[in-house]
């Protein structure tokens, strides 16, 4: 038991539960915006047709690829800190202070997206970069909270119901920025680039103003630090020594590989889904944007169907459902022809995505022993976005060396059956039982 969840007043721990949510809100713009739907196809205008060189990478580059290698570079540098971070934040007790921190620079940096006019693609990349590793490394602390608010089951709603407000706000931030692209004369601009790079300002203001409930309604000493007189390390030396915690814990480690092969898989269609739909199918900008609309939406109702499944069938076997669900749209999606077969594929990635992550978090969140949670949090982090430094950057190569996006999202196919195969070997219950057993 959590004793954080039990001394806590119904009125404070609903305050705190409610912050908590708004956060899912407020940082879904960018997301939505920015790593999904509009910066990706904005930034293929911005690359010059016939690709670019690079230093050290080489080229040409298509500008898949460079989106790619984009992602993968903004996760290396979660990679390196993020660790070290939490393991400081445990110690300190400073979560929520690192999370105001990082969003405070992730969403100044999406604001200054603005100022990446044409040709500017590698003030872009380095802006998003920046932006995407601040709202990585957030995540950290912010999901490091959850086993403090609620247990059990409790926490497979709470964490299902984070994600569905979060994909109504995503939502609701990417229809303003589809409008004002679609009709930029609405707010005096002349073009819709203008409007993009407006609406990638909002986003960035969107995510600020958002989290005040966030930084106002969730308290520092809602987890007591850990006593432990390590110092602070980055890099490598950070890793080893989360790894060397892990061993204790093999469940929490088995599921931890599994989540490094299947969310690399879910972050990499995210990520490259939009420029896929524009090079292989022809499809337009705005097409494009009213599909991750539909997503938005439709993503809502899905998390929450998947906390009634996890309710019901145990959050594991929820899990397991949605990576089927997934392995059968890579398959999909390397024969699709047509554009309305895009829309199908997001009718059917909007109905597990949400669900498929929210019940991750709190099925790890479940078997963490208490005082570990942002250094714990971290490597769950790390795990799931290295995997977006591995997903992306496996695409991005092979599209490279083969020319087509087609056998680059097939490809994809083989981090979902690794995670099903890896997380039929953790016990769950087993798990719980070896956290619990360490907090006595």
């Amino acid at each position: 038991m959590h004793d954080s969840v039990e001394k806590r007043s119904p009125s404070s721990l609903r305050r705190a539960r409610f912050g908590w949510c708004m956060y899912d809100w407020a940082n879904s713009a960018f997301a939505t915006v920015i790593l999904a739907a509009v910066l990706p196809v904005y930034f293929v205008s911005l690359v010059p047709p016939q690709g670019v060189v690079l230093p050290i990478i080489g080229g040409p580059l298509t500008p898949t690829a460079l989106w790619s290698y984009a992602v993968a570079g903004s996760m290396i540098l979660v990679a390196l800190a993020a660790p070290g971070l939490g393991a400081l934040a445990d110690r300190t007790g400073r979560r929520k202070l690192w999370l105001a921190l990082l969003s405070v620079a992730g969403s100044f940096a999406t604001c200054l997206l603005a100022l990446a006019g044409p040709e500017r693609y590698l003030l872009a990349a380095g802006l998003f970069m920046l932006a995407n590793a601040c709202f990585a490394a957030a995540n950290v602390f912010y999901n490091a909270f959850l086993p403090a608010l609620a247990q059990g089951r409790e926490m497979d709603r709470l964490s299902a119901q984070g994600f569905a407000l979060g994909y109504i706000g995503g939502g609701l931030m990417l229809l303003l920025t589809f409008v004002l692209i679609r009709s930029p004369g609405l707010v005096g601009l002349t073009s819709p680039a203008q409007a993009t790079r407006l609406g990638f300002f909002l986003t960035g203001l969107w995510w600020l103003l958002f989290s005040l409930p966030t930084f106002l309604f969730l308290r520092e000493d809602m987890v007591p630090p850990t006593r432990s007189n390590a110092g602070f390390q980055l890099g490598l030396r950070s890793w080893w020594n989360v790894w060397k915690e892990l061993l204790n814990y093999p469940d929490l480690l088995r599921f931890l590989l599994a989540y490094l092969f299947f969310n690399d898989g879910i972050q990499t269609i995210i990520a490259v889904a939009a420029i896929f739909g524009k090079d292989e199918l022809g499809l337009g900008t705005t097409t494009i944007l009213a599909c991750f609309l539909m997503i938005q939406f439709i993503a809502m109702p899905g998390s929450l169907l998947f906390s009634r499944i996890a309710n019901r069938h145990g959050a594991k076997n929820a899990v397991l459902l949605s990576l089927l669900c997934f392995l059968g749209i890579t398959l999909y999606a390397f024969r699709m022809q047509q554009a309305w077969q895009f829309w199908v594929m997001g009718v059917a990635v909007a109905l597990i995505l949400g669900g498929s992550q929210a019940i991750s978090r709190s099925l790890y969140g479940s078997l963490l022993p208490a005082g570990k949670y942002s250094e714990f949090y971290s490597f769950y982090a790390v795990s799931g976005k290295f995997a977006s430094i591995l997903g992306p950057f496996s695409f991005g190569l092979l599209a490279q060396l083969t020319g087509s996006n087609r056998l680059a999202i097939l490809g994809l196919g083989l981090f979902f059956l690794a995670g099903i195969v890896l997380l039929l070997t953790v016990n769950v219950s087993r798990g719980r039982q070896a956290a619990l057993e360490a907090r006595i």
